[in-house]
């Protein structure tokens, strides 16, 4: 899990600054804004549903996969609550568009993780 977000915290800073670039300093904080949302979410989630590991406790891996799952769409949604009250000028496309290549990239990154073989 740490290296996927990696992959996502890197996603998100390249994307962020491909936006400066290409669109302006506004959809580049914006972008890095919609990554960072994304990413610290994904970081609740990483740190409340691997807490408990193998199988001593299936009801408390459940029971902290849940609470994990729910905090990070509370989180997700307070967030960006705050980012669209907070940050002045903003810019709705880069910031989702950031938020959703961070994201995309995690599902993806765990798919490939899936199925490459250890060595």
């Amino acid at each position: 899990m740490f290296r996927v977000l990696v992959v996502q915290a890197l996603t998100g800073l390249v994307t962020a600054f491909a936006c400066g670039v290409f669109w302006g300093l506004v959809a580049g904080y914006s972008a890095l804004l919609g990554g960072l949302i994304a990413w610290l979410a994904n970081l609740y989630f990483a740190h409340k549903a691997f807490r408990y590991f193998g199988a001593r406790s299936a009801k408390a891996v459940v029971q902290s996969l849940w609470s994990g799952e729910m905090g990070k769409l509370i989180l997700t949604a307070a967030l960006f609550a705050l980012v669209f009250v907070g940050v002045q000028p903003l810019e709705p496309l880069a910031l989702f568009g950031g938020y959703l290549l961070v994201l995309g990239v995690g599902a993806s990154a765990l798919l490939l993780m899936r199925n490459k073989p250890k060595h």
